[in-house]
């Protein structure tokens, strides 16, 4: 078309990752600032990770209805609108009176929050080549380290300056910035649109679970969520109690790691773009093996906890670009708002479960350490070693299925997509 929006790749990277910042912003700064807006509404403790677990559980509804209608709107169009959900939701959560106030506004947030996620995903898979797809999401995913490195420490400072409520309102005026990003400077997003109005027909939520691939991608899936979220929810506790580290330093490790991650998520990225989601996805699945052992089964008294801790967040993030790139790949375009949506339902449910497993094999002794530290650690390596066979039988399915839509399409091959050939996404 020839009033078509020409945008470089890596415009579009920068505003799908400041979409992945605001969203796991406006999540992970919740539990640290617990304590802050419990006292605040007087709130008992005990209730803290309900608040937490309210996101998530919503996120997992949303994901699966959103599954029913996403691929169904222009990916821009349906993004601004999530976008501006979570917005409001968040701005409501600083406005909170008590619990049920607050754990309605988290309800929301979760219920635009996890389509956001999968529509983010979703646009930077439609609008990036595959060829450059791993350095794209690596690009994007350092949202996470961004959010550990600069978000939470400073939502923890506004709050001590302004008020537990002033870091929902910030990441709210930022959120709503975003919005007008998306809407001005992303191009419309209809391709697959075009390709579900076209001779095969739109699939369905049941053919698409029915298919073997799909049921393989979510497998492996739950499994990298389970593995990661049976560690990630006790790791301060452990630190602190059994490793004795101070509370007044638990900032650095996060920190440090939040830096280690920036760096190599950037070069995991073209790496698995070069030698392809399996072999980059176990090279980060031995190195998270190894992290967790010798982090949680034989930590060494000399070894300072920043660089464990950085080692831990540099194999998870090698491990997690690979599995992004490669669950990217699953779908064809008409479905994949749909694929995507489903999987951030299998996301935050094995999200739940491996924290819920968490706290059955961990209990509190009489000394205040934690016991079953070795029982959560085995689970979550054992989980750890059937990933690199998933990413294998995944990645064969992908190559496959690519190389019969390319057969079918050869003879019609149009043009490039909407953006600019010349930049790639060095974000």
């Amino acid at each position: 078309m020839p009033n078509q929006r020409q945008v470089s790749e890596r415009a579009v990277v920068l505003l799908i990752g400041a979409v992945q910042f605001v969203n796991i912003l406006d999540f992970v700064m919740v539990m640290p600032l617990g304590p802050d807006f419990a006292k605040g509404l007087g709130i008992a403790s005990s209730h803290i990770g309900t608040i937490g677990g309210a996101y998530t559980a919503a996120a997992s509804v949303a994901g699966l209805l959103g599954g029913y209608f996403l691929d169904r709107f222009d990916r821009r169009q349906a993004l601004a609108v999530s976008m501006l959900g979570l917005v409001v939701a968040t701005a409501a959560g600083g406005l909170a009176t008590g619990l049920p106030t607050l754990l309605l506004a988290r309800v929301v947030a979760g219920i635009f929050g996890g389509p956001a996620t999968s529509l983010a995903l979703s646009i930077v898979a439609d609008l990036i080549p595959v060829q450059r797809r791993g350095r794209a999401l690596g690009a994007v995913m350092i949202a996470f380290s961004v959010a550990s490195v600069a978000g939470v420490p400073l939502a923890l400072k506004l709050a001590e300056q302004g008020g537990w409520r002033l870091p929902f309102f910030v990441v709210a005026a930022i959120g709503l910035v975003v919005v007008l990003g998306a809407i001005f400077y992303l191009p419309p997003v209809r391709g697959h649109l075009a390709a579900g109005a076209g001779p095969r027909p739109q699939v369905g939520m049941l053919e698409l679970l029915g298919r073997r691939d799909i049921q393989v991608s979510y497998v492996m899936t739950a499994v990298v969520m389970m593995a990661g979220f049976i560690l990630i929810p006790n790791l301060s506790a452990y630190l602190q109690q059994n490793v004795g580290y101070p509370r007044e330093l638990l900032w650095l490790p996060y920190f440090v790691g939040g830096l280690a991650s920036f760096v190599t998520l950037r070069v995991a990225g073209p790496m698995v773009d070069r030698y392809g989601p399996f072999r980059v996805g176990t090279v980060g699945s031995l190195l998270v093996l190894a992290s967790t052992y010798v982090g949680f089964l034989a930590l060494p008294r000399w070894m300072p906890i920043p660089v464990i801790f950085s080692c831990f967040m540099v194999a998870m993030g090698v491990r997690n670009v690979a599995y992004h790139t490669l669950t990217s790949r699953v779908p064809d375009s008409a479905e994949r708002a749909r694929f995507m949506s489903l999987q951030s339902t299998v996301q935050h449910m094995a999200t739940a479960v491996g924290a819920f497993l968490s706290a059955r094999l961990l209990v509190d002794l009489p000394d205040g350490t934690l016991g079953g530290i070795s029982r959560m650690a085995g689970v979550s390596m054992a989980l750890t070693l059937l990933l690199p066979a998933m990413l294998w039988m995944v990645e064969r399915r992908v190559q496959r299925a690519e190389q019969a839509r390319a057969l079918a399409v050869a003879p019609s091959a149009g043009g490039p997509g909407p953006l600019s050939p010349e930049a790639e996404p060095h974000a």
